[in-house]
């Protein structure tokens, strides 16, 4: 049951670590090969609507394009990690 835990765990934190990294990214470069949803996670993030995918030009519609769990990522990022966001 722990292990389960663990692992669950590893994975938070491997997604966070992502997002953040995507968000980095976008800030350095403006662009990402990342995928739809680490994409959006990161641009609300960062607070930068010109960074949401083509298509996303709707907050809200990019917002629920993020699961629940997403969601929470990116209000913990917000709230907890953005010492790890590089200023562009």
């Amino acid at each position: 049951m722990s292990e389960k835990i663990i692992k669950m765990s590893e994975a938070i934190r491997y997604d966070i670590d992502k997002i953040i990294n995507v968000a980095n990214e976008l800030q350095r470069t403006g662009g990402t090969a990342a995928s739809t949803g680490e994409t959006i996670a990161a641009a609300f993030v960062i607070n930068c609507p010109e960074h949401l995918p083509e298509g996303y030009e709707d907050m809200v519609e990019a917002w629920d394009r993020l699961d629940h769990q997403w969601q929470k990522y990116v209000r913990y990022i917000k709230q907890e990690c953005m010492f790890r966001i590089k200023a562009g």
